[in-house]
């Protein structure tokens, strides 16, 4: 007797999923950071914000992001990102983007749109500090009267 059917099916469909779950893991695996003349692009897999330069209101470099509710979002090993809610403001319900790629190196604290919190970094913690100076002096460029 021989039992041999073959399950095209569920071998592709067992494919599929592979690929698709390895495709979303590189997508996640790091901060994809564009900016232009006009706005800051932060990607990270499904996350995404756009703030234009005009919006900026303040850049800080912090140790630690405050303890927050995660209302989407994932950790692995050292990486945080998502989109959170802080505790003491869980009443007016703003959402607080974070990027993070290494939890352990300092982050820099973005706000924008007088309110909205953005906290990120990149697994080189020179090139965040290169990426805070230079989003610094176009904030700074904006603010001063031609």
């Amino acid at each position: 007797m021989r039992l041999t059917k073959n399950h095209w099916i569920w071998t592709v469909l067992l494919i599929v999923t592979v690929i698709l779950c390895a495709a979303i893991l590189i997508l996640h695996f790091k901060n994809w950071i564009s900016n232009d003349s006009q706005s800051l692009k932060l990607r990270s897999g499904f996350y995404a914000v756009e703030i234009p330069y005009s919006e900026l209101d303040s850049l800080v470099m912090v140790e630690r992001i405050p303890p927050m509710e995660r209302l989407n979002g994932f950790s692995a090993l050292e990486k945080e990102k998502g989109i959170f809610r802080e505790f003491k403001d869980s009443l007016t319900d703003k959402k607080v983007y974070v990027f993070v790629d290494n939890i352990d190196q300092k982050k820099v604290k973005l706000v924008y749109k007088d309110s909205t919190y953005l906290y990120f970094n990149l697994k080189d913690s020179v090139k965040t500090i290169n990426l805070l100076d230079e989003l610094t002096a176009k904030m700074n460029s904006l603010r001063t009267p031609n």
